[in-house]
């Protein structure tokens, strides 16, 4: 990764911050929430991009449309994440998978 990529993701990232900012309080509030959950749990697709920004377009639509942040995804932001990425492969289980093989060959 050269210093150009590395300029070019913090331009994206700014663009991307500014759309949240744009979005109203309450779903400013709970995109954060949702951030900060995947940022725990570290589901392989956070690292390309797209999760978030299609999370972002989710409630500029649901914005324009005139809906409820809680109509959209409920009243628990967890489960509406795990939802999101039940069949993904996360950080978590690709480190927890590499352990066990460690632990099999030491057998």
């Amino acid at each position: 990764m050269g210093i150009r990529d590395i300029i070019e993701g913090k331009r994206e990232w700014r663009a991307h911050m500014a759309r949240v900012k744009a979005l109203p309080p309450d779903y400013q509030i709970v995109y954060k929430e949702i951030q900060k959950y995947f940022f725990k749990v570290g589901p392989v697709g956070l690292v390309d991009g797209t999760l978030l920004s299609d999370l972002l377009d989710f409630f500029d639509e649901g914005v324009a449309a005139g809906t409820r942040v809680t109509e959209l995804i409920g009243t628990d932001v967890a489960a509406f994440c795990d939802d999101l990425i039940k069949d993904s492969r996360t950080f978590a289980d690709i480190y927890q998978k590499s352990i066990s093989e460690e632990a099999g060959k030491a057998k």
